[in-house]
């Protein structure tokens, strides 16, 4: 059984998931993700926290490699400034877990791959467990958020063996915002 889960095999339709009417969740942040190590990757990613704990994560990273996979990642510190994503640090991980897939126990920051089309653009929705917006030790707000150069095998730690950082964003502890402060309205990403 191949234990990697990509975001397409983690998809989850938030109609499915009983969210099928349209509204502007009260709380949600964002990241726009810049390219880092020569890349052309950029981006925009929202995080959503829903009422009962889960908090959706969806986006649009343009500038892929058509029809590759890239590991995605939160990080420990919301600083880009090394131009290679570097300086964000190791994988976000408040709880000293390892690195692994959703289904199991996993960092903090562990999120499913992203999957690019033939034009070299992941969009994705995914709802995940164990962070949140707005305080705890599992708040997402400042840290890095980064796409990496490689799929993500879920098993080597404790990175995944996800290779370079292609792309960096800081998440934003401002809702409506990134953390440049630039307004980014929540919009309806279509599969």
């Amino acid at each position: 059984m191949n234990t990697r889960l990509t975001l397409l095999s983690s998809l989850v339709v938030l109609g499915a998931a009983g969210c099928a009417t349209p509204s502007t969740p009260a709380t949600y942040v964002a990241a726009s993700l810049a390219p880092a190590s020569g890349s052309t990757v950029t981006g925009t990613v929202w995080f959503v926290q829903e009422s009962g704990g889960m908090l959706v994560v969806r986006g649009e990273v343009r500038g892929l490699a058509p029809n590759s996979e890239h590991g995605f990642h939160v990080h420990e510190k919301g600083d880009c400034s090394s131009g290679d994503g570097m300086s964000a640090g190791g994988h976000f991980n408040p709880t000293a877990m390892p690195h692994g897939p959703q289904a199991a126990p996993h960092h903090a920051g562990d999120l499913p791959s992203i999957v690019a089309d033939a034009s070299g653009v992941a969009r994705f929705s995914v709802r995940t467990s164990g962070v949140v917006l707005g305080g705890g030790a599992g708040d997402l707000a400042g840290k890095g958020l980064i796409v990496h150069a490689n799929p993500d095998d879920y098993t080597t730690q404790p990175t995944g063996n996800s290779g370079g950082r292609i792309a960096c964003g800081v998440i934003s502890g401002v809702a409506g915002r990134d953390a440049a402060g630039r307004e980014q309205p929540l919009p309806q990403i279509t599969m």
